[in-house]
Parts: C-alpha cells; sequence; structure tokens
C-alpha cells in the first residue's frame, strides 16, 4: 500500500500501520476483514438503544463496537466508543448522547474508506 493511501486512511480515523502489525502483514486479511465492518450491526443498535434510553442495551453496544473499532485500528472510532462505554458505565447519558453526532461522523468515515480499501 503506498504512502499516500496511508496518509489517506489516517484522515479517516484508520492506523494502517497498527493494522499491519496487528495482522502480521497480512493486508488481505485486514482488508477482508475492515470491509465486514459496512455489515456490523453494533453502531445501528448502539443509535437505537441511546434514543430509546435503554443504557444497558447502549452500553452493551458502545463496548461492541469499541472491541470491533480497536481489533480493526478504527482509532477514532475506538477512542470515541471506548468514551461513550465509560460515560455510560458512569450513568452519565447526557455525556454519551452529547458523543454520538462525533460517533456517527467517524462511522461514516470508516465506511467511506472502506471503499477506498476496496479498490
Amino acid at each position: 500500500m503506498t504512502n499516500e493511501l496511508n496518509a489517506k486512511l489516517a484522515q479517516y480515523g484508520i492506523d494502517y500501520a497498527e493494522a499491519m502489525e496487528r495482522f502480521g502483514g497480512n493486508e488481505a486479511l485486514f482488508v477482508r476483514l475492515a470491509s465486514k465492518y459496512a455489515n456490523d450491526p453494533h453502531f445501528d443498535r448502539l443509535e437505537t438503544a441511546m434514543a430509546s434510553g435503554d443504557t444497558a442495551a447502549a452500553e452493551r453496544e458502545a463496548h461492541s463496537l469499541k472491541g470491533v473499532a480497536g481489533n480493526l485500528s478504527f482509532v477514532r472510532l475506538y477512542d470515541l466508543a471506548a468514551r461513550i462505554t465509560d460515560a455510560l458505565r458512569a450513568d452519565d447519558l447526557d455525556s454519551a448522547r452529547a458523543l454520538m453526532p462525533e460517533l456517527r461522523e467517524s462511522h461514516e468515515a470508516v465506511v467511506e474508506a472502506l471503499a477506498i480499501l476496496q479498490r
């Protein structure tokens, strides 16, 4: 992968170098697994739980999203999901809700970046 593409992915919150360390340099495996994120249900479930005020479900989905993002080196998404998880564990629904627009933006950026990876 070119340095230009590495820099481009960084703009979308993806640490490609970290991903390659995590995946033992197997770019094809990373691309295959990262591409599955577009169909991952945790973000949508988190939004639904937050909208209904179901903090237990929201915490579970935020934690799951954090795990997926961390494993795929989606660093910005991971950071936001971790902050939302922490806020929900502290029973601070307002702080968690305040982070949701940023999380949505990061989620959308990752989905957009996946199209770049698949080229």
